[in-house]
């Protein structure tokens, strides 16, 4: 006999918590979620550019200048904007 896989209830997630998703958030939020990218130093050397809020990075870059350029032309294609943080990982520059 198989073993039954145990799924967490809808709209909860493994851990537990309540999970939103893109069709329960407000218009606004979900504009600027999918829209705004941050690029910032990770603890290894890297840059990353991640989505805003997201997890993990969509891409690694060896020099900050790299990572604007890329966020840069996701952020046009997209629509969107770039939030540049500093080595530590204060803003240094936002909505770009």
């Amino acid at each position: 006999m198989a073993k039954e896989e145990k799924k967490p209830a809808a709209g909860k997630a493994a851990n537990g918590k309540t999970q939103q998703t893109a069709a329960e958030l407000p218009a606004e939020e979900k504009k600027e979620a999918a829209r705004n990218y941050h690029i910032a130093k990770r603890p290894d050397g890297k840059w990353q550019v991640k989505f805003a809020g997201g997890e993990k990075a969509i891409k690694l870059f060896s020099t900050q200048a790299e990572a604007i350029e890329y966020a840069k032309k996701l952020a046009k294609n997209q629509e969107g904007s770039i939030s540049i943080h500093k080595k530590d990982g204060k803003l240094r520059k936002q909505k770009y």
